[in-house]
């Protein structure tokens, strides 16, 4: 298959060569039970997160730069992925956590075809998505949790590779943002969308406009305001980003989400932003 999954569109074959994300074949980092999701994802037990490797954006301040650059990992085929689907579910998971999954369309969904969770699905992206893949995907999705990076090209080209991250995250969420979101007896999730949103250091004023387009959503996503970002990867070159955010910059994002009147809204202590909180990858 010539992979045109991600925006890119690279049409590499990959069984046999690698594309623009970096791998070829089925590739994963990790997969475990994870704590540290929103408190209506990780839940009681844990997200069954699956980490898989490679990346079409190659963001410079990857926190998981070794898996996004697909270094490391351990290549396994849609009947393993389908196992550790089940796998997942008898440790307790509340649901499967798809990290990364973009590039891993087609391979998702023929392990969905061999089994199929009886838990939540969620779809776990950085948001550089096609409308028609989203499409493909949303036969098993339950729960789409998108990361919402940057609106400007600037900061987009500066910071990753796709300079034109904008024009294919912000239809892709709003693709997204409409599902309706569904909860059980206990308050587990078990559809809907939360978009999250990164702040950057010295990325107040796009951060501000990513409040307000996330305001122009239908009032039922959710939307997690991340402060975490600690400085990690390529980004010996880039000044601005060798530092954490400042509390300055994130009262000021604070105060444009309060005047947007958004309700639904996850605020992330500021105390996670250390690198203790990143996974120790298995493979």
């Amino acid at each position: 298959m010539n992979c045109t999954q991600c925006p890119v569109g690279c049409g590499a074959d990959r069984s046999v060569r690698s594309g623009a994300c970096s791998v070829q074949g089925l590739k994963i980092a990790k997969y475990y039970l994870h704590p540290f999701e929103e408190p209506f994802i990780s839940f009681r037990k844990g997200s069954g997160c699956i980490f898989f490797c490679g990346c079409p954006l190659k963001c410079r301040f990857c926190q998981n730069f070794e898996v996004s650059r697909a270094t490391r990992g351990k290549d396994i085929t849609a009947a393993e992925l389908a196992d550790i689907f089940k796998e997942l579910e008898d440790m307790g998971a509340d649901n499967i956590n798809l990290v990364n999954p973009t590039h891993y369309l087609s391979d998702i969904a023929e392990a969905v075809s061999i089994y199929r969770p009886r838990i939540p699905v969620v779809y776990n992206t950085h948001g550089y998505e096609k409308i028609e893949s989203l499409q493909r995907a949303a036969d098993f999705v339950d729960i789409w949790l998108p990361d919402l990076k940057f609106i400007s090209e600037e900061m987009a080209a500066r910071y990753t590779s796709r300079r034109d991250y904008a024009k294919y995250a912000l239809p892709a969420i709003e693709y997204m943002a409409q599902k309706e979101p569904a909860f059980d007896e206990n308050g587990k999730m078990l559809t809907g969308c939360v978009v999250r949103h990164l702040i950057m250091p010295m990325g107040v004023e796009d951060s501000i406009k990513i409040v307000n387009f996330v305001a122009t959503l239908p009032r039922t996503v959710y939307f997690s305001l991340m402060s975490q970002y600690t400085p990690c990867g390529d980004i010996k070159d880039i000044p601005e980003l060798q530092r954490p955010i400042t509390s300055r910059e994130y009262k000021k994002v604070l105060a444009a989400v309060r005047e947007a009147g958004l309700e639904n809204v996850f605020l992330q202590d500021r105390s996670s932003a250390a690198e203790s909180f990143i996974p120790k990858w298995d493979f």
